[in-house]
């Protein structure tokens, strides 16, 4: 056994982990109260926009993969928004802007797409996996934290300081928007960590939607009252934007990984990334490499850097564009990246991307065997920083990651999805979940999706130990330039001489450092049905099983 901080939390029941600890309580109600996974995942999304509102919230995206013990199927939402119809490369390049501004109206033009992902998660929870609960309950507890108020975090207090950081307007100085003003700061200084929050608006929004259903979001006076304050401001959508907006279901892509298949979203997520990780180390006898040696931060790096080339070529919306994920997943590609590896050639420089995700993963099993893993996010922390007037709803700014570029493979179009760095992950093994897992953090995800994923099952570490074990980042986080590789300071002296030796340049971050992302799992063990849920320490989150 390794050094672990926190156990492992061990059920025969239900098991919930989530990044806030009021939204782990959330979801494990509603399992007590015989809901279903699915149903319990959405109580913690609403709760978790609530209490941790400077990650993620219904002005944000989501996406789903859920397995229905039933039918035995896994299936995925698609419950990103897509840009408005009136938004064109042109349009930017009249206003004279040569890059989509990363915050404010204009940066909020594509359609929230998660209160949508919810509906129809629950229509598909009604249908095919017996839902026992009503839609409005299950954002009870989101409605009494937003109206009455929740203790604020120090993981809020730190993000609200830095984003009124008015050496730096292109990304926070984000007091210069009214409504956040209002909504986020108290008396013009931020909250400090135990102090009570109240969000009236966005109480009174979700419990329009409690009472109506995930439509009102799309087709009602509530959307015209974001509309109509979007556009005052400058931005571009319009209410038939909201109305066309579909979640849709999309085909799980996996490949084999040891005794299990690994699952993902297709693209626009980089779900492709992650898959392509384990494709590689399918052809490296990883148990061969000590866990934390150079050696094994070496293997995992190159792998990633290769896996981010493909993603980088080809990832934007597939209706765009004819994505060749068949080949890019294939058996041949995986080997041949692999002996690259092997004969370790360094890697050339790679131009990484410039994406910073600040985003809530959650997974959620049932008593019944139904898996959920979930990931929601409003990309940059408090997003556009734009909240139309009244609605309480920050609008994210996912789509300031399109290109103004026309031959970009991300270039912005009208009505198009923007590559997105959300991907919620699973393991199956003879058809049923065995590691539902995920984390927050843009570039990181495939990383340290690949890193609990070799520490669970290449190293049998506790899903706690895989999530403490020290972490690392290759490329930039935003605003940074360097394509630097961060390691937490538990990393040994000795490992990071040899990891220099072999050509990385290496930056060293705190111990537990938030800018690796808080990563969750579930292991199930099917012999036993023994369920093992783990939380990052990184994080203001729990893992709760009865």
């Amino acid at each position: 056994m390794g050094m672990q901080y926190r156990a492992t939390t061990m059920s025969t029941r239900g098991m919930v982990t989530t990044p806030h600890y009021l939204a782990s309580q959330a979801a494990i109600t509603i399992l007590q109260r015989g809901g279903n996974a699915v149903e319990a995942a959405i109580a913690a999304a609403s709760t978790i926009g609530v209490v941790y509102p400077h990650m993620n919230g219904i002005g944000g995206d989501n996406f789903w993969l859920i397995y229905n013990a039933k039918s035995k199927k896994l299936k995925a939402i698609n419950g990103s928004g897509r840009s408005g119809e009136i938004a064109t490369i042109d349009f930017y390049k009249s206003k004279g802007f040569s890059k989509i501004p990363s915050r404010g109206a204009l940066a909020a033009n594509t359609v929230p797409g998660a209160v949508a992902g919810w509906g129809e998660a629950y229509s598909y929870s009604l249908q095919e996996m017996g839902s026992s609960l009503p839609w409005s309950s299950l954002l009870e507890q989101a409605i009494q934290y937003a109206k009455e108020g929740f203790p604020v975090t120090p993981s809020q207090q730190y993000w609200t300081e830095v984003n009124l950081d008015e050496s730096d307007t292109e990304f926070r100085a984000l007091q210069r928007f009214e409504e956040f003003s209002r909504v986020f700061l108290n008396k013009r200084r931020p909250y400090k960590a135990g102090e009570i929050m109240k969000q009236e608006d966005l109480g009174n929004t979700l419990a329009i939607i409690a009472e109506n259903g995930a439509d009102y979001f799309y087709n009602s006076e509530l959307t015209e009252k974001i509309v109509k304050d979007l556009q005052k401001h400058g931005g571009l959508l319009t209410v038939d934007d909201f109305k066309q907006h579909t979640s849709d279901w999309v085909e799980p892509i996996s490949v084999p990984y040891r005794e299990y298949t690994a699952y993902n979203l297709p693209p626009n997520t980089q779900g492709i990334a992650s898959l392509s990780i384990l494709n590689i180390l399918n052809h490296i006898d990883v148990k061969q490499i000590k866990e934390g040696s150079s050696t094994y931060y070496h293997v995992l790096v190159e792998t990633i850097k290769h896996a981010f080339i493909d993603r980088d070529q080809y990832l934007t919306d597939p209706a765009f564009v004819n994505i060749p994920i068949k080949e890019l997943l294939s058996y041949e590609h995986g080997l041949s990246i692999a002996e690259k590896i092997k004969d370790n050639e360094s890697a050339k420089q790679l131009q990484l991307l410039d994406a910073k995700g600040d985003t809530v993963w959650l997974g959620i099993v049932d008593e019944e065997g139904n898996a959920v893993s979930f990931i929601q996010s409003v990309y940059h922390e408090f997003g556009s920083g734009f909240i139309p007037k009244g609605t309480g709803i920050v609008l994210q700014n996912r789509g300031s990651f399109f290109s103004l570029t026309k031959n970009h493979i991300n270039a912005l179009a009208p009505r198009k999805r923007t590559f997105h760095t959300l991907n919620p992950a699973m393991l199956l093994k003879d058809g049923k979940p065995a590691l539902v897992y995920g984390t927050m953090g843009g570039e990181g995800q495939p990383q340290t999706q690949a890193a609990l994923v070799t520490r669970i099952i290449d190293y049998g570490m506790s899903v706690q130990e895989a999530i403490e074990a020290p972490r690392w980042l290759f490329g930039r986080t935003w605003g940074a330039s360097s394509n630097s590789l961060k390691v937490e300071n538990r990393v040994s002296e000795k490992v990071r001489m040899e990891l220099e030796s072999m050509g990385h340049e290496l930056e060293v971050l705190d111990a537990f450092s938030d800018t690796m992302g808080h990563a969750g799992a579930i292991f199930i063990e099917h012999k036993t049905n023994v369920k093992y849920g783990g939380a990052d320490p990184r994080g203001d989150g729990m893992a709760i099983g009865y």
